[in-house]
């Protein structure tokens, strides 16, 4: 597995966790790492990523100002803060290799590049 997330879980609205992803460098060290989220009966939506220089960020309007997403290049490790959160957060999160397109940033297509979802419920 080169893409190991963890974090998830169950939070009361208003409420915070942390996901983490282990990543294997080698393999994705020239992409963009980032998450996304698909809850059930939607489309994949795209929530935050990162470069591996930390330079560059993206967030989804719909998480600015509660997610941070932020790496530790020592550990290959990407982090998702997410604060304040609510009912409609709740979602299978995943970590996965992707890339930016103009000011969005999209995963690789091949599920390979994903890591296996992590659960987030955030009840009212």
């Amino acid at each position: 597995v080169q893409l190991q997330a963890s974090g998830g879980g169950l939070v009361q609205a208003g409420g915070s966790l942390r996901l983490s992803c282990a990543v294997s460098r080698r393999t994705f060290g020239n992409y963009v790492m980032g998450w996304f989220r698909q809850a059930p009966g939607k489309e994949r939506s795209s929530i935050a990523a990162i470069s591996w220089s930390g330079l560059i960020t993206y967030y989804a309007d719909s998480v600015k100002g509660r997610f941070t997403i932020s790496r530790d290049s020592a550990k290959n490790t990407v982090y998702l803060q997410m604060n304040s959160l609510k009912p409609e957060d709740t979602a299978v999160y995943y970590c996965a290799a992707g890339r930016l397109y103009g000011s969005d940033w999209w995963p690789l297509e091949d599920d390979d590049y994903w890591g296996q979802g992590t659960l987030v419920t955030v009840s009212s």
